[in-house]
């Protein structure tokens, strides 16, 4: 069976999401939760607002199955992300540490646009992009165009902000 790739989300393409361990270990214990504790807790509500009666009107019932529907739906999110997840391998990013950048390395640019101060970024997998924390996605316009790229390359990205350039300080 060929899996079926929705049109702006990879959610359920064969696709693989980019984890690090740490990441994985997250999706799983969300799974579990979600599968231990949320279920019970949706049929609970369910099984409440069903002794309410006349379920037509039963704006408890309608909730709860709303509940249950986002459950469900992200049980099955997790599920498939957990399945095509590859684990970025940290030796393997430090072995490239110094050549180029790639999911896992840490890189210090600076904007040159802005002529901002350094900044330092993770490069992740879209599922642990977290900006507040500098981890930016592989599949973000930055990320992009820093995969590949070593240190001393100057780049001009592409951004909802509109174009800026950066120049690769660091990679490690």
């Amino acid at each position: 069976m060929v899996p079926v790739k929705k049109d702006d989300d990879d959610t359920f393409s064969g696709d693989k999401i980019f984890v690090t361990k740490e990441g994985l270990k997250k999706l799983v214990e969300e799974l579990d939760h979600l599968k231990k504790v949320r279920r019970q807790e949706v049929a609970q509500r369910l099984k409440e607002a069903i002794s309410y009666g006349d379920l037509s009107e039963n704006a408890e019932y309608e909730e709860a199955k709303n509940e249950q529907a986002f459950v469900e739906g992200r049980v099955l999110e997790l599920e498939q992300k957990i399945k095509n997840a590859e684990i970025i391998s940290e030796k393997k990013a430090s072995s490239l540490s110094g050549k180029s950048v790639n999911i896992g390395s840490t890189v210090t640019v600076r904007n040159k646009t802005d002529r901002d101060d350094p900044e330092q970024y993770t490069i992740v997998g879209s599922t642990e992009a977290d900006p507040m924390e500098h981890k930016i996605s592989n599949e973000s316009p930055i990320g992009k165009a820093l995969l590949g790229s070593q240190k001393g390359d100057n780049l001009e990205v592409q951004t909802p902000a509109g174009m800026l350039r950066y120049e690769v300080l660091k990679v490690a």
